[in-house]
């Protein structure tokens, strides 16, 4: 049984939640880190209990809940869970690969509260995407959702995960982002967990890495649209580095990651599995508790994971000496993948710290 809702303080830094919702999926893509496939997989939460997750939730805190998995939209009752959390306040989002939105749905969207939508978009034409997708006909499915989402009034983003399959076309993607009327691009650099595994050889080099975020950094400068990286902890380092040189931003506009910082697992952001297992994120595979065991407000408190996470003493390596710590962190996800301890130091940065 788990025990009864108690007000924690932390919860005030709790600021995200990517919620599971299920696991399923209708693609195969190359990279997905919960190697999803048609599924049905057993364990999943039920409509109550998503319920009262949602109600745990709001009892401590009133963070921007994503609706991903999988595919959200596989999930039977995924506009009422929408739905029941818009009722609570909540700032409800979704994350699809699109190829399921038809103008129905996006109505549904429109009515269940969902403020934003997150469409993935892996390359810059239908020959490109659709090997990524491991799905002939995916990115024309998408562009048919991305009208009828437009048609609906309903916002959309695009995301993007660069390996060096598509680095060269990312230039061409955040073009089409911007020309299908997207509020904003998110970049995703390859974590390789799931079936990403398998792309481990596909990852950028850490010298790519740094190019791609100085550029990224230098479009959010004069772009039209909102600009994100994300598992890319190391944007916010070359953010304060820009910073610390003069530059000054050309329009203030609504770049808002210069209120956040790179890694968050943990610290104001977590993940939720299917099942219910809470981890600082989907790429970090770590059993921080389980809210059909506890309540969610005593596993973001009292995870021992969480607790290490936000000591930032206890990071390991050049990391845990590096003056940029507090603005980046390192991917923990990748320290763990590469090392097996989640505190170690980012593989994938070329920075040497001052001290």
């Amino acid at each position: 049984m788990k025990s009864s809702l108690v007000p924690i303080p932390y919860g005030n830094n709790l600021r995200m939640i990517a919620w599971e919702v299920t696991r399923s999926c209708n693609l195969n893509c190359v990279h997905c880190r919960a190697a999803a496939n048609c599924g049905p997989y057993k364990g999943e939460l039920s409509t109550g209990e998503c319920f009262q997750l949602i109600d745990e939730i709001v009892a401590m805190s009133s963070p921007v809940i994503i609706l991903t998995g999988g595919e959200p939209l596989l999930r039977p009752d995924i506009f009422d869970i929408a739905s029941y959390g818009t009722n609570k306040g909540l700032r409800m989002v979704m994350a699809t690969n699109g190829t399921l939105v038809n103008p129905a749905t996006a109505k549904k969207m429109i009515s269940s509260g969902i403020k934003r939508v997150s469409i993935s978009i892996d390359g810059k034409d239908a020959t490109s995407h659709d090997a990524f997708r491991q799905e002939k006909g995916a990115f024309d499915e998408v562009m048919a959702g991305i009208d009828a989402m437009k048609e609906a009034g309903m916002e959309f983003q695009i995301n993007t995960t660069i390996t060096t399959a598509n680095l060269q076309q990312i230039k061409d993607i955040l073009e089409l982002a911007k020309k299908l009327g997207a509020a904003a691009h998110h970049i995703f650099l390859l974590v390789p967990t799931g079936r990403g595994r398998e792309m481990a050889d596909q990852a950028i080099t850490a010298a790519e890495y740094e190019e791609t975020l100085m550029w990224f950094h230098q479009e959010s400068l004069e772009c039209s649209i909102q600009l994100k990286a994300t598992c890319a902890p190391h944007y916010f380092r070359i953010l304060h580095q820009q910073k610390g040189k003069g530059e000054e931003r050309k329009k203030p506009a609504g770049h808002f990651h210069e209120m956040t910082r790179g890694c968050l697992g943990g610290i104001t952001f977590c993940f939720i599995s299917h099942v219910g297992q809470v981890q600082p994120c989907g790429y970090l595979e770590l059993d921080c508790g389980n809210i059909q065991k506890q309540s969610f407000a005593q596993i973001w408190a009292n995870s021992g994971v969480f607790g290490n996470l936000r000591d930032l003493s206890k990071y390991g390596g050049k990391c845990g000496r590096c003056e940029f710590i507090k603005v980046c962190g390192g991917c923990r996800a990748r320290a763990y993948e590469a090392t097996g301890d989640y505190l170690a130091e980012e593989p994938l940065c070329l920075y040497e710290p001052l001290r």
